[in-house]
This record gives C-alpha cells, sequence and structure tokens, in this order.
C-alpha cells in the first residue's frame, strides 16, 4: 500500500479550508454523471475519519437532487464544491483532487467511472475509493 500522506485544500475564496488524510500516490475517479461531467469533478474518496473540516462549516450550502443520499456542498460565496458526501460511499467523503493545493504536483493515478450508469458501474468496479 503506499504511504499515507495529509493534504490541504479548499475552496477558491478560502472560505472552506480542510485536510484530508490520503495516498502519497492516489487514485483518482474522472466520472461522466451530468454534475461532475460539468464541473471537472476528480474524486478522491477517503473514509470519513481521514477528513477533517478545518473552517467554513457556516460557509457551506447543500444540494441534493434525484435519490437524496447524495450531499454536495458548496462554498456560499465562491460556488467550488470542494467536497462532498457521495451516494457511492456513504460512509466517506469525496474530495475534489483538483481542490487540493498543489494537486498539480501530486501522482495521482486517474480512473474513469461510468457515473452516467452508476448502479451497473458501482455493481462492476465495486465501491470507490483508495483502499481495499
Amino acid at each position: 500500500m503506499d504511504s499515507m500522506k495529509t493534504y490541504s485544500g479548499g475552496c477558491h475564496c478560502g472560505a472552506v479550508r480542510f485536510e484530508v488524510r490520503a495516498p502519497a500516490e492516489p487514485v483518482v475517479h474522472d466520472c461522466n454523471c451530468s454534475m461532475c461531467a460539468r464541473a471537472g469533478t476528480l474524486h478522491l474518496i477517503v473514509p470519513k475519519a481521514d477528513f477533517r473540516l478545518l473552517q467554513g462549516a457556516d460557509q457551506l450550502t447543500t444540494y441534493t437532487f434525484n435519490t437524496g443520499v447524495a450531499r454536495h456542498m458548496f462554498c456560499r460565496t465562491c460556488g467550488i464544491k470542494s467536497f462532498y458526501a457521495p451516494r457511492s460511499n456513504p460512509d466517506g467523503y469525496s474530495v475534489n483532487f483538483r481542490c487540493l493545493d498543489g494537486h498539480a504536483g501530486i501522482a495521482a493515478r486517474v480512473v474513469p467511472f461510468d457515473g452516467q450508469h452508476w448502479e451497473q458501474a458501482i455493481r462492476e468496479q465495486g465501491k470507490l475509493g483508495n483502499r481495499a
């Protein structure tokens, strides 16, 4: 297993800041669902215990749709969704890899995920994430 590292990140305006513990060379998922494709999200899935919101809880607003299970949290000021509670992994968070400080210098492996056919993709690929 990759060694673990703590990364920091946040929204565009800086109102929301977080830390996340993840592999030094994480796997990130490039989803083609209607929301992720529009936003350009690269998902870094982590357990709740490996995520810590440092500031900005009062700046977050939540959007849900369809089943209402996923909780998409956006900064009220700049509109960026730097993390959310995904339907695919309700015991964790999906951090937008592109919202990590210095993300361009992190050696990540990008894996496509067919979010347009979510249920079938989860059956075929299993639960998303960096750990077995």
